[in-house]
């Protein structure tokens, strides 16, 4: 009984996975008070993976999810510049003022 305990308990679970994912979520949202609950959940997804997989896969698997990251957080950053006024009155100003000159 205890070793199928045991043994239930390294199996990675989809329940690990959601939860890992949701914790990312939010602190990608802006929630930085669940950063201790991503670092938690992840460590023990981390901690399963790296029992199962060889050491070449699980630093692999770790680059991989570390560039997709680098990705997102690149993408988001861009985005919020993308909805901004920008000040383009000098530019506009500058080339009526020459044609109203001109008159």
């Amino acid at each position: 009984m205890e070793a199928q305990i045991e043994q239930q308990l390294e199996k990675i679970l989809p329940e690990d996975l959601a939860r890992t994912f949701e914790s990312a979520y939010h602190v990608f949202q802006g929630d930085h008070d669940r950063m201790d609950d991503l670092l938690k959940n992840g460590g023990i997804l981390l901690r399963k993976v790296a029992k199962k997989l060889s050491p070449t896969q699980t630093i692999l698997g770790i680059a991989a999810i570390a560039a997709v990251a680098v990705i997102l957080v690149n993408r988001a950053t861009d985005d919020d510049h993308e909805g901004e006024a920008q000040d383009v009155s000098k530019q506009q100003l500058g080339g009526k003022d020459k044609g109203q000159d001109k008159k």
